[in-house]
């Protein structure tokens, strides 16, 4: 059992999903971690500490000390006790208050003394999960290294439908198991990576410019994922939302030109790269330097060809690994072999826009791993599934030298 002897403190907030954090106690125990628990006032509204307390096998912690007796719930023990600290549900306000430092509850207290990784699990109304608030939020958590599990979509208390529903227990335990597992397996220490990621952005004038429907969410858990296993990652990034995964440096471009000129200068001392980005094959071949005018009639841009990041990289690649996608809509696999050989390829990541929850903006991905012995397919799955996937090819490639 992975938690087997692992110390789990479980942070419950005041949300519907709290009867979701018992679930969750009761897999922690079964996998043979040792868990105590730290609930928010709120958090008894929903569920009761005897029911917490009956299934961790551990006194509930609450309020800062006893008023019976005087005991002193000491946050700073119980952040010191921690092998891991995993708040779940984590509700909008107490994610508000974490991100700025607010301690005014035993749990906030026990946040800012802990010393171990931390990881939340949100849980709210979809509005309340996607104003932007919260999204800046999340960002600046993980930016200091909490590990956020994604809500899922699906009916919510409200009675809408959206993203919002805390992730099942058994989810969130097995993201404990990898987090903590995460500093034991670093497989690619040493190695230095370019990812690159986003749609980029052909300017046609001040205002207009060409671009595509790239989110850079596929490339930026590649990122995540490699500099999880210890490599040193440079995500060269087209313009996204996203916020820079933890450990990862980022250097942000808008154009083709740009991107091929970042990549260009950073690929050497590289052991390998992931070219994961939509970059656009064609460019405005002259840029109005004002607001082009609508005027009668069609209007005809000459487009020019935009420099072959991958290519370049593959002219020079020699032991190096260099991973590409192809992104399909027609011959899928033969056009994917072709684009192996083109730019010479270790791999191709194959996806179809006529798979059903691929390509653009989602969080899933259907992939086939195309190399030169053959094809590989896998099913729909989530994208940081796919991420790891990637990552153990190269661990694979890396093994054979």
């Amino acid at each position: 059992m992975a938690l087997k002897g692992k110390n789990i403190l479980v942070g419950v907030t005041g949300s519907i999903a709290a009867y979701k954090a018992a679930i969750l106690v009761r897999c922690l125990v079964k996998e043979g971690a040792s868990v105590r628990v730290v609930m928010t006032a709120a958090a008894k509204e929903f569920i009761t500490p005897l029911t917490m307390a009956t299934l961790a096998k551990n006194p509930i912690y609450v309020e800062f000390f006893n008023p019976e007796n005087g005991d002193w719930h000491s946050h700073v023990s119980l952040g010191e006790w921690a092998d891991c600290f995993v708040i779940a549900p984590a509700t909008a306000n107490t994610l508000a208050k974490m991100a700025y430092g607010i301690a005014d509850n035993l749990l906030l207290t026990t946040y800012l003394s802990a010393r171990c990784p931390v990881m939340v699990a949100p849980a709210m109304d979809l509005d309340m999960y996607s104003h932007p608030t919260t999204g800046e939020n999340l960002a600046k958590l993980a930016s200091v290294g909490v590990a956020i599990v994604e809500p899922e979509e699906g009916e919510l208390a409200s009675g809408l439908s959206g993203k919002g529903r805390m992730a099942e227990p058994e989810y969130i335990t097995e993201q404990i198991s990898k987090l903590l597992d995460g500093a034991e397996k670093k497989t690619l220490n040493g190695r230095r990576f370019i990812v690159t990621a986003g749609a980029t952005i052909e300017p046609i004038d001040p205002v207009r410019y060409i671009t595509n429907h790239s989110t850079g969410k596929m490339g930026y858990a590649i990122a995540e994922e490699l500099a999880s296993r210890g490599a040193e990652v440079t995500l060269i990034s087209g313009r996204t939302a996203l916020p820079t995964p933890k450990g990862v440096e980022r250097v942000d471009v808008l154009s083709a030109e740009e991107m091929y000129e970042a990549v260009k200068a950073r690929w050497e001392g590289c052991d390998g790269g992931v070219m994961c980005a939509a970059v656009a094959d064609y460019t405005p071949a002259e840029v109005s330097p004002v607001k082009v005018k609508k005027s009668e009639g069609d209007m005809a841009i000459r487009l020019r060809r935009t420099p072959d990041i991958a290519a370049s990289l593959g002219a020079v690649k020699g032991d190096r690994l260099l991973i590409g996608f192809a992104l399909e809509t027609d011959h899928e696999e033969e056009n994917a072999q072709g684009k192996l050989e083109r730019k010479n390829f270790d791999l191709v990541v194959l996806n179809s826009l006529r798979d059903k929850g691929a390509g653009f903006g989602g969080d899933t991905n259907k992939v086939t791993f195309v190399t030169r012995d053959g094809m590989e397919s896998f099913p729909l799955e989530q994208k940081s599934d796919v991420a790891r996937r990637i990552a153990a090819f190269a661990d694979s490639f890396f093994k054979k030298f």
